[in-house]
């Protein structure tokens, strides 16, 4: 059978990528991923919502093909598109010869020079999760559309991650036909199992913290950075004093020093910093509910990883994976910004019904099976040719 060569081009080993890819390498497709940040190859990477350098303790270079690109940009980085420049990246695929180029993101200046060089050379397939919630009115929004169609005419299919990211894509002048449903997934087995050891560790956490045992505990768990919008948190926390609800924080970002001074003196407001990826089931688990308050977020991992954990969530209407995931008082709700009553209504209702909790977290943990990096393989083996 022949065996067909797939180049990658993404900027940095990423937790929620590297699986799939080692899944798609041991098909019947030879892969091979071109890094662009070349300065991410030590492993540390500086994370400026979380205010620190971050090292995943999770392997994210084993069991594939790959190679740092030489980025020679005056000031690397991915928060701008001339921090990812790399002038030997088109001659070293081309040397390669695939047989179809892959490229994760657009918006850096040798990602889309790549996606417009090998267009109509070889098929070029897109994978993005950006979403229309977040747009702006006026005639910026006008421009970015115009040049959005013209970037995504250097592509023959885009594999889109959800309803929002469909919807995106669709209005971007890419067709029906050149769509394939291609899942944002994480590894649900390692946030599933052990599940014993996972809620152990859990409760010796929670038992550190001084959570009282008949407390609802509602966690949050991500950057504290305004556009998460992780005070939302404590203005819950302040509208359910009366309940015997807690509210775990879990993080770091340059939001939380404000965050704990307000906080002080609430005995149902907890915090804890950055935790790396081996603990963050046992984390999940120390919620009864994960809660996720975004401005905006294109997809929101976060909610996947939870859900994974047995746990039912609460998301903003700005959360892109809401639509997908969190159906309505099955495995969460959704509200509106600023619609805290609903929250506390929730809040109040779970607590007085633990069955439905546990009901609702029974749903969260099979909806999310339906996204899992399974599902993105069997995606790129279409769009490949393999169907």
């Amino acid at each position: 059978m022949n065996i067909k060569k797939l180049a990658v081009v993404t900027t940095h080993p990423i937790q929620y990528h590297v699986p799939w890819l080692i899944r798609l390498a041991e098909k019947n497709i030879k892969i091979k991923v071109f890094y662009t940040w070349e300065q991410s190859a030590l492993g540390s990477v500086y994370d400026p919502g979380f205010g620190q350098h971050i090292r995943w303790d999770i392997p994210l270079l084993e069991g594939y093909d790959y190679e740092f690109v030489e980025n020679t940009a005056r000031r690397p980085g991915i928060d701008h598109f001339r921090g990812i420049v790399n002038p030997a990246l088109t001659g070293k695929i081309e040397a390669w010869a695939p047989d179809g180029l892959l490229v994760i993101g657009w918006n850096y200046h040798s990602h889309l020079r790549c996606m417009r060089y090998f267009h109509g050379r070889v098929p070029v397939y897109f994978r993005g999760d950006s979403v229309l919630l977040h747009e702006t009115l006026g005639w910026r929004k006008l421009f970015r559309r115009l040049f959005l169609t013209w970037v995504y005419k250097h592509v023959d299919y885009a594999l889109y991650v959800g309803s929002n990211s469909k919807s995106y894509f669709l209005r971007h002048g890419l067709k029906p036909s050149q769509l394939v449903f291609s899942p944002q997934a994480i590894d649900i087995d390692r946030f599933a199992e052990p599940e014993a050891l996972y809620s152990r560790q859990a409760q010796e956490r929670k038992d550190m913290l001084g959570i009282p045992a008949h407390h609802l505990t509602v966690l949050y768990a991500g950057k504290m950075t305004r556009v998460k919008n992780p005070s939302f948190m404590l203005d819950l926390a302040e509208a359910c004093e009366d309940l015997p609800v807690s509210f775990v924080l879990v993080g770091d970002g340059h939001l939380k020093e404000g965050l704990m001074k307000r906080a002080a003196g609430k005995s149902n407001v907890h915090f804890m910093s950055f935790q790396n990826q081996t603990i963050m089931p046992a984390v999940y688990r120390m919620g009864d509910i994960f809660i996720m308050p975004s401005l905006s977020e294109t997809w929101g991992m976060g909610i996947n990883e939870a859900m994974a954990c047995g746990k039912p969530v609460i998301a903003s209407e700005m959360v892109g994976c809401a639509a997908d995931l969190v159906l309505e008082n099955k495995t969460g709700i959704v509200f509106q910004l600023g619609d805290l009553d609903k929250c506390v209504q929730h809040l109040r209702l779970v607590n007085g019904n633990r069955h439905l909790l546990v009901e609702m977290g029974a749903n969260a943990r099979v909806r999310v099976q339906f996204f899992s990096f399974s599902h993105i393989v069997d995606s790129v083996v279409q769009v490949m040719g393999f169907f």
